[in-house]
């Protein structure tokens, strides 16, 4: 008897290729099908806690779909993560010349420099643009969709 060689299966920390779907009510948020697959790790922040814990115990190979509740996927909409941003202030860390629309995703530096996040406009005036740093999906339900090719 040969020994059978069974599927890699997603742990914590697993380093994982795959397709995947997330989307809200309004349609798909992110969307690697029909494009390259995503390569990410499991632990990392990449994916919020709730979706990762759905990956947990799936074998390579797997197709699946789950529907997350509302506010479980990416929390429930904060008021205090809309924010007002002085023009002055965005000129000194951009474009001078730089218009704001709504609906417009702007990236700011996280104060260490390491890294960024975006910040949604949902309204503006002659000194201020402000600002929705919540995630696209907080509050909603989620659909996530994902298709394992490879865990390691």
């Amino acid at each position: 008897m040969s020994p059978t060689t069974s599927a890699a299966v997603v742990v914590p920390g697993s380093f994982l290729t795959l397709h995947y779907r997330l989307a809200g009510p309004a349609g798909d948020i992110i969307n690697t099908f029909g494009d390259k697959p995503a390569t990410l790790s499991l632990g990392t922040g990449e994916l919020s806690p709730a979706v990762e814990q759905r990956l947990m115990g799936l074998a390579e190979g797997t197709h699946a779909t789950f529907e997350l509740p509302a506010g479980e996927a990416f929390g429930e909409r904060n008021a205090e993560m809309q924010q007002w941003v002085a023009r002055k202030l965005l000129a000194q860390m951009g474009d001078p010349d730089e218009q704001y629309a709504v609906g417009d995703v702007v990236q700011f530096p996280t104060p260490d420099g390491s890294g960024s996040y975006a910040g949604a406009v949902v309204e503006a005036n002659e000194t201020a643009v402000r600002f929705d740093f919540n995630h696209p999906l907080a509050g909603q339900p989620v659909s996530f969709e994902v298709q394992l090719i490879g865990v390691l």
